[in-house]
């Protein structure tokens, strides 16, 4: 998740007296408002329990008042704090971080405890109810769903709460996967617009696990409607022939062999993101990406509107970023000049093994860069699990972050090339351990591209580490 305080506000205490509250954003959205005595609290727990070798540095105390520049200057360190400690795979995911952040969230959102009714919905637009209390964190909330639909415990990890946004127009725009720092009803609810929902839908990519899903009743319907779901949206693609047969099980309620059949077309498991803006092949080419099978897939329209497909296999990403910045909003005035106002703009960045010993970045600006970030985490980790003889079903429960892939085994269609690849011979080249450096989770090592940024806005990628010969 993408973690930013891009402003502050000057607020009067109880006794009169003034202070700096730090907005804290995530993706862009107002999650919570803190002090700095409360973000110190919380450094000096984390401390604590991990020490200060594990614990990134905090800003120091001032003893006198902050000037404005002070102030933005600490703004600037507290931002970079919090992103290091989520970006942590230990800290970040820790109990006292989580819970410092949805008591933060509902504090400062003035939503009271209590009990309340949720809408949770299914793929096919159906509302499951739970009754639940506004501090459930989406663990809780997730487990209520399992428990009001009858999905057996084995099964609940297969699955995660996703807010979505549905227009009017039908449109179906992911958000986020929701997280363990965040409460549901209270993320939701603060939004204020009947167009967000939460969504259940599964949380994995690699089809051989639709079978553990599917020997389940419970399981098997939730797959359906979900598959159902992503052919009459158009992300699945179905020709003449396969819409008959599908039908032709529809009507006979063969809904293990629909999903069978549904398995082997183009983009089976794929999510499908709204239309946005690439710099590959060329800048300000208009994209459609789509992440599964371990791959994120571009098509992509070129400023002489030929249309090109081409997919970016995740085990040649070497690392990845998120950034933000703000950027000025048009007044729609007839000289194009700016209202004052500004929005966020989101910006999902992939050094890419283009060819040997070729590295280059592809950048997509996107405001579901974020949720594109989680879905290329959720495949490394899969893949590394996989490698490592590891149990999916415990790695699932543990709730990472993101969707999993498809394995290889079950890949019906072959990905197309990229858009240009200089590669087409696939020349052999010698072990890439030998040729580039290793990545870790809390930075990266030195690198020839002139995009280079500080190590902690960075998605090492251990997958990447391992490729060979055999994956060019």
């Amino acid at each position: 998740m993408h973690f930013s305080i891009p402003e502050t506000e000057v607020r009067c205490g109880e006794n009169g007296s003034s202070y700096v509250a730090y907005n804290i954003h995530v993706n862009g959205v107002l999650h919570c408002q803190v002090r700095y005595s409360q973000l110190l609290g919380l450094h000096e727990q984390l401390r604590k329990e991990y020490g200060n070798n594990v614990v990134p540095a905090f800003p120091p105390k001032k003893i006198f008042t902050l000037t404005p520049a002070e102030v933005e200057q600490r703004r600037e360190q507290l931002e970079k704090y919090m992103q290091a400690v989520r970006q942590d795979p230990i800290v970040g995911n820790s109990e006292v971080f989580n819970s410092f952040l949805r008591k933060a969230q509902q504090e400062t959102q003035q939503i009271p405890t209590e009990e309340v009714q949720l809408d949770v919905h299914l793929s096919n637009g159906q509302k499951v109810k739970v009754n639940i209390l506004t501090s459930d964190q989406t663990e809780d909330v997730l487990e209520a769903v399992a428990s009001k639909l009858d999905l057996s415990d084995d099964l609940v990890g297969y699955f995660s709460l996703f807010l979505v946004r549905e227009g009017k127009d039908g449109s179906y725009s992911f958000v986020r996967k929701l997280q363990e720092f965040e409460l549901p009803y209270v993320s939701v609810t603060s939004l204020r617009n009947p167009e967000y929902r939460i969504v259940l839908r599964k949380s994995y990519w690699d089809s051989s696990y639709d079978n553990d899903v599917m020997d389940s009743r419970v399981g098997l319907n939730l797959l359906y409607a979900q598959t159902v779901s992503d052919i009459e949206r158009g992300w699945i693609l179905v020709n003449k022939e396969q819409h008959r047969q599908l039908k032709s099980l529809q009507e006979k309620g063969s809904k293990k062999e629909f999903i069978r059949l549904a398995q082997t077309l183009k983009y089976f498991g794929y999510i499908k993101f709204d239309p946005c803006i690439t710099d590959f092949p060329e800048k300000s080419c208009h994209v459609i990406v789509s992440a599964g099978n371990s791959e994120l897939n571009f098509h992509v329209k070129l400023p002489n509107e030929q249309i090109k497909e081409g997919s970016f296999k995740v085990t040649r990403m070497r690392c990845w970023r998120v950034t933000s910045s703000q950027v000025p909003v048009a007044n729609g005035t007839a000289n194009g000049g700016s209202s004052g106002k500004s929005e966020l703009k989101l910006e999902l960045a992939f050094e890419y093994l283009m060819s040997k010993d070729r590295l280059q970045w592809v950048t997509i600006s996107s405001p579901q860069a974020i949720m594109m970030s989680i879905c290329l985490q959720s495949m490394v980790d899969e893949l590394m699990v996989k490698k490592s003889g590891g149990s999916i079903k415990k790695m699932l429960r543990k709730r990472h972050n993101g969707s999993l892939r498809r394995s290889e085994s079950q890949q019906a269609v072959k990905s197309p090339p990229l858009l240009d690849s200089p590669d087409s011979n696939k020349e052999a080249v010698v072990k890439l351990s030998s040729k580039l450096t290793s990545v870790t989770l809390r930075g990266i090592s030195t690198s020839n591209s002139g995009n280079d940024i500080s190590g902690n806005n960075f998605h090492g990628n251990f997958a990447f580490e391992g490729i060979g010969d055999d994956d060019l």
